[in-house]
């Protein structure tokens, strides 16, 4: 996804990592609508934002254009994207991307700022097993300010519906694969096709290197998420948008 004989279409990238990620959520867009209303009623319209785990910087995207006030640090481990991240921002001194690993226990040492506004994130932790995802809450614990926010939008697994998990996948896995025979992309295809990218070729296979195929980790369910949030130092917290398989979690300081 290149300008022929010129420099790189970091929107276009930015666009068809939007696609590949709503093949699996169709619903992506009205998470991020609710995760925007809460920041805006609970912080206000002109946030600091750590935009966690930001992969190409969906949320920050968002968040720019509904609050051209705001600011967002991203921060990620992921090279690829994070180039995608910094080609589609680049100039605009609202925005800073740091590479860090969120299971590092300095990591946060790399942020620009001690506390933010607002620590938001969505279709990333469930990388995280429940133990190392406690640890990280404890640490955001630290970094949202008294009265700020977090927010995790994610899938979430209630081991005690079974039977409403497996309708809702094969529901779910149905539709995806409507949409696939229509010529959507999944996450390998996607992959591939930026493997081939004479830019996104190296950070690819830098990303590889650092994660190996995509594994999930162990996906709580919403309550689990909320009641880790209280023990973390946060007074409130509780899913305030669902869908029959992801929730968004807000806490407040």
């Amino acid at each position: 996804m290149t300008e022929t004989g010129t420099s790189t279409d970091w929107r276009s990238w930015q666009e068809s990592w939007d696609r590949q990620q709503e093949w699996y959520m169709p619903d992506r867009e009205e998470r991020f609508r609710v995760m925007l209303d809460m920041v805006e009623a609970v912080v206000g319209p002109a946030p600091r934002v750590l935009d966690l785990a930001c992969g190409t910087g969906s949320i920050t995207d968002r968040l720019l254009k509904r609050f051209p006030d705001a600011t967002s640090t991203g921060v990620d481990l992921d090279p690829a994207l994070l180039a995608i991240a910094r080609g589609t921002f680049e100039g605009d001194d609202r925005v800073t991307f740091h590479a860090a690993d969120l299971k590092d226990p300095d990591w946060a040492s790399r942020l620009p700022h001690t506390s933010y506004d607002a620590v938001l994130t969505a279709t990333a932790l469930h990388w995280f097993h429940s133990e190392p995802l406690a640890v990280l809450y404890g640490q955001l614990g630290g970094l949202v300010r008294d009265g700020g926010v977090f927010m995790n939008a994610d899938r979430t697994i209630d081991p005690g519906t079974p039977r409403i998990n497996a309708a809702e996948r094969a529901h779910r896995h149905a539709a995806m694969d409507r949409a696939k025979a229509a010529g959507a992309l999944d996450w390998a295809e996607w992959w591939a096709v930026a493997a081939k990218d004479p830019v996104l070729a190296g950070p690819t296979a830098e990303r590889f290197a650092i994660y190996g195929e995509h594994a999930d980790g162990d996906m709580p369910s919403a309550d689990w998420h909320a009641r880790t949030l209280l023990a973390s130092g946060f007074g409130e917290a509780r899913a305030v948008w669902a869908s029959p398989s992801d929730s968004l979690i807000l806490a407040v300081k």
